[in-house]
């Protein structure tokens, strides 16, 4: 009955699960085998996810993060002082999955900013911010620049707000065998969209050349393979996409 439930549940909207049932999956999800390094918690399976492609076992049923959540968890936590060091931290598009441990943390000014979301502390737009210039040490930007028409605006103004020295992780879904991005202004229809971009409300599909791009607005890019880094048994346990490339770029000036 409850794998029915489970299955009656448009997979997009699983994302959107209210605090009160989430507990209530989670706890019927329970198990050894794979685990959540956000919250620490273990289940027999995660929960499948996906618009066009529906991926099996990657939403965890407490956080409802998914591989790339979880893979930057573990970057930050391992590999930089993100949990230690004072920071201002200015968050895009706020994950579920993050919110609400992001503003627990004692050492961070944690800022976070949308242009449609209710529960961002800022309403703004990404392409002409209301920030000062280098007003951030580090910047988490995630799956946003996919829906913006003017991405490269956005990147300059991503790159104007971060500090010298500082860090901005920007996430995006790209496609690794595609050398150029493609996008297409002329499909409107959300169907087509979805058909091309893999998603509604995407404008384009990134290639590899992303990272370049990145690089011309002035970010120092390391296209950071964390996987790598992990043992064949935590990509597993972890639910991680193996490979997935993390954009870091870094405003050295």
């Amino acid at each position: 009955m409850f794998r029915f439930l489970l299955n009656a549940i448009p997979r997009p909207l699983l994302i959107r699960i209210s605090y009160w049932i989430r507990p209530i999956v989670a706890f019927f999800l329970r198990g050894d085998r794979y685990e959540d390094p956000i919250e620490g918690k273990s289940y027999r399976k995660f929960l499948s996810y996906g618009y066009e492609k529906v991926r099996p076992n990657v939403l965890a049923p407490g956080t409802l993060s998914l591989e790339r959540h979880r893979l930057l968890w573990l970057y930050l936590q391992r590999e930089t002082d993100f949990f230690t060091a004072t920071h201002r931290v200015l968050h895009f598009a706020p994950e579920q999955a993050f919110l609400n441990r992001f503003r627990k943390l004692k050492n961070i000014q944690y800022t976070t900013t949308d242009l449609n979301s209710p529960i961002a502390d800022v309403k703004a737009d990404i392409c002409a911010l209301p920030f000062e210039d280098n007003a951030y040490d580090i910047i988490i930007c995630n799956h946003v620049l996919e829906h913006i028409p003017d991405d490269l605006q956005a990147m300059r103004e991503l790159y104007r707000v971060l500090a010298p020295g500082g860090m901005a992780i920007l996430q995006v879904p790209y496609d690794e065998d595609r050398s150029t991005t493609f996008e297409d202004d002329s499909i409107t229809d959300p169907k087509e969209r979805a058909r091309v971009f893999g998603q509604y409300d995407h404008v384009r599909i990134y290639g590899m050349d992303y990272f370049t791009t990145l690089a011309s607005v002035g970010f120092s890019v390391e296209a950071v393979d964390y996987t790598t880094q992990l043992s064949e048994e935590e990509i597993q346990r972890f639910r991680l996409a193996k490979g997935e490339l993390l954009p870091i770029g870094r405003k050295l000036v």
